[in-house]
């Protein structure tokens, strides 16, 4: 249980299938899931600047935020994730540390920010002032399955609690920067962004296409209002990352250097901040 516990968990994932959004639950209970299959596959990154796809995501993530679980904590997911993810990142920066090489070890002493009141901060002086929304929170494309029919579903809701919708519209295009299975250490990097306002922008329209509103001028001001905020929470993305990269560096789930995967992402975030920061002094 990522975020939640079980019972509430549970609850997430039965409401969203009953709404068709996640797959039909067959079993549930605290050792295992049994899911009905889905046929097809997950999105590639070149998937997301598909029109059709980017629609049929926008229309999914619509009703996924008109749901609210009745037993949601009233705290936001970046309040949950510091909660119970900073305590597992602290044990390992610091509890766990001679497990790393020479230079990661050197990363983690300067990873310790990541869980400090002034980063928690930084985190919280970012988000939007507006009112809550169930979230996905995990939106990445590999979090995404195109079935052989060709319609969209979305995957992995343990991250999903309260948050501002628009994290999940930033979430879809944050990961698109990594590039993998490179040839030297770390074996990865951040490159530039292939996404923009027009990628971004085409998303959220599609969005508000299920939307009602009084007349044109009150949706461009909506339209607005969500742009400027998803690329604020574009920014937010790379701490997210960083800190639930952490407790996989010990026992990793994919291959990769999750260490120097934090610290780039944490060192992202930060930077991104200054910026921030400087532009709304």
């Amino acid at each position: 249980n990522a975020i939640l516990d079980f019972e509430t968990e549970k609850e997430v994932f039965l409401t969203l299938a009953d709404a068709n959004i996640a797959t039909q639950c067959l079993y549930y209970d605290k050792t295992c899931r049994i899911e009905a299959f889905y046929h097809g596959r997950t999105l590639t990154i070149e998937d997301l600047f598909g029109p059709e796809n980017l629609r049929q995501i926008a229309n999914q993530l619509f009703r996924f935020h008109q749901l609210r679980p009745q037993s949601l904590p009233r705290q936001s997911f970046f309040e949950l994730l510091h909660s119970k993810w900073g305590r597992l990142a602290k044990r390992v920066l610091e509890e766990e540390i001679d497990k790393f090489p020479e230079n990661e070890q050197q990363m983690c002493v300067e990873l310790r920010e990541i869980y400090s009141p002034a980063t928690v901060e930084k985190v919280r002086s970012c988000l939007p002032g507006d009112e809550l929304t169930f979230c996905h929170n995990d939106t990445y494309h590999g979090n995404i399955m195109k079935l052989d029919s060709g319609e969209i579903k979305l995957l992995d809701f343990e991250f999903s609690c309260l948050n501002n919708k628009t994290y999940d519209f930033a979430n879809l295009f944050a990961e698109t920067v990594m590039r993998h299975q490179q040839p030297d250490y770390p074996y990865f990097r951040i490159a530039d962004p292939e996404y923009g306002d027009d990628e971004l922008g085409m998303l959220i329209n599609f969005y508000l296409d299920n939307a009602s509103f009084n007349n044109d001028g009150l949706r461009e001001e909506e339209f607005k209002k969500l742009l400027r905020q998803t690329k604020i929470m574009l920014m937010i993305s790379d701490y997210k990352y960083a800190m639930a990269s952490l407790p996989l560096a010990v026992k990793p789930i994919q291959n990769i250097r999750f260490i120097p995967y934090a610290y780039q992402r944490f060192k992202k975030f930060l930077a991104s901040y200054e910026k921030f920061e400087k532009s709304t002094s």
